[in-house]
């Protein structure tokens, strides 16, 4: 017969065991063997060294020519004071010296001139004499003057909250992707309605156009990727393999590349004509809200709800960095159509980072909501869209946040459906579209009436320092 083991709770089992540990140490207590004091000092030494080489040889040459200079006036004082005629000559004297000349004077060991100054005799190199001189603080530039937005033109048409925007190359028409699985392609002139496009079955989330082919891309909260001919106006191609909804999508500048991604925490590198799946990359841990793609490194970027940011090679298909600066879930990232540099929105923070390794450059402060989407044009004016209806355009280089805007509600609809979800710039840089829960396209252009007399730059660096220190 098998003798039942007794079963303890996890609590006992750990006391026991800590209660052995104690008594396999307990003899050995207070024995430990002696520090070596020699050895102690030599490692201290040594570390000091490493760490404060060039600070601890300026600290002991000033020390030196302290009390070299004590010296020197206590010798003065004795002698009579400054009458006398030989010290006065040597001490305005200025010895070129040549360490080639056979003459080395004690403590020089390059070429220079010599500065014999009132040390009395004294030789002191001048390159060894000169003292830490703290760093100045950077000052901070003056923002460039942007002029404010206004709104000039609401859309109405979709039948659901719009989710997502994109403009054509050519600048003609833009698309919107809507909860009412529908996409429409409205004229950017005169905003009126080209073509309505069906065939989603669930809310539209990501769209792009392609700038070498006639084709619409678009994905949705079906799973389903879809590639569309705008010639005529139909699916030609579906994209399979994502295991929940898509959430963002992008297209490789130079590369027939279409990357997806969205709540299965994956990004997928499809090829346009053979709908292969070229690349998954994985390594998010949450929902990836945003992706972005550029002809240089690092290729592709990830904006994720678990907080991180990934750079991913698209050659090797792996993350070459990641980037866990936010505290929060990060819900859109954008590049900057000119510079080496991209931002990202956290509704802790907006970020600018510097191009290819993710480097940190600073963060733009002040738009305390849940930022959805960004949107920048080449005259360095970034747009943050919130949850609560709230735009707040920012001058890039300086993240002075010149305007906030609250969006109109469209009359009919609630209060609470004034958030905005995406947005974007057109070609040119000069109309912002933004679309929003009030089931509404809105689009904005710079105030021609505006001046820097009538709209002036309210600039407060001191305020900023203690801010940010």
């Amino acid at each position: 017969m098998l003798e039942e083991v007794q079963r303890h709770s996890v609590h006992t089992l750990l006391f026991r065991s800590l209660k052995r540990t104690h008594d396999m140490f307990l003899s050995s207590q207070g024995i430990l063997p002696p520090v070596d004091e020699l050895a102690d000092k030599i490692k201290k030494a040594a570390k000091a060294r490493d760490s404060y080489s060039l600070v601890l040889d300026k600290v002991q040459q000033n020390k030196v020519i302290k009390t070299r200079v004590t010296e020197n006036k206590q010798d003065t004082n004795h002698d009579g004071g400054p009458g006398n005629e030989d010290t006065s000559q040597s001490e305005s004297a200025v010895v070129p010296y040549n360490p080639g000349s056979g003459g080395t004077p004690a403590g020089v060991s390059g070429g220079t001139s010599v500065n014999i100054s009132s040390l009395g005799g004294i030789v002191i190199p001048v390159h060894q004499t000169s003292s830490i001189i703290p760093r100045k603080a950077p000052a901070m530039p003056k923002p460039k003057w942007h002029a404010p937005w206004k709104l000039y033109r609401v859309i109405s048409g979709h039948l659901g909250w719009v989710r997502c925007v994109t403009v054509e190359p050519g600048n003609e028409w833009f698309a919107t992707g809507s909860a009412d699985r529908v996409i429409k392609v409205w004229e950017l002139a005169t905003g009126k309605l080209k073509v309505s496009l069906t065939g989603h079955i669930s809310s539209v989330r990501g769209l792009a156009v392609s700038s070498r082919h006639p084709y619409l891309f678009s994905c949705g909260e079906d799973r389903q990727v879809k590639c569309w001919d705008l010639e005529y106006n139909k699916v030609i191609r579906h994209y399979h393999g994502h295991l929940s909804a898509v959430y963002s999508l992008t297209l490789h500048p130079t590369i027939d590349v279409l990357v997806t991604a969205g709540r299965d925490a994956t990004a997928r590198v499809w090829d346009m004509r053979t709908k292969a799946n070229v690349h998954t990359l994985t390594g998010h841990t949450n929902t990836i809200a945003s992706v972005i793609s550029q002809a240089a490194e690092p290729q592709i970027i990830t904006g994720s709800h678990d907080c991180t940011i990934r750079l991913w090679d698209l050659a090797a298909g792996k993350s070459i960095a990641t980037l866990t600066n936010h505290k929060k879930s990060i819900r859109a990232v954008i590049f900057h159509p000119t510079l080496y540099m991209f931002a990202s929105a956290s509704p802790d923070n907006i970020k600018q980072w510097k191009c290819p390794e993710g480097s940190f450059i600073q963060n733009l402060s002040g738009h305390s909501a849940i930022v959805n989407c960004l949107a920048v044009n080449p005259e360095g004016v970034l747009v943050s869209g919130a949850d609560n209806g709230t735009l707040h355009c920012w001058d890039w280089r300086t993240g002075y946040n010149f305007q906030r805007l609250q969006a109109p509600v469209q009359p009919g609809s609630m209060d609470s459906e004034s958030g905005v979800f995406s947005m974007t710039f057109d070609q040119s840089g000069s109309r912002l579209i933004t679309t929003e829960a009030d089931k509404t396209i809105k689009i904005y252009k710079e105030d021609e009436s505006a001046s820097e007399e009538t709209h002036p730059i309210h600039w407060r660096p001191e305020i900023l320092k203690r801010r940010k220190y």
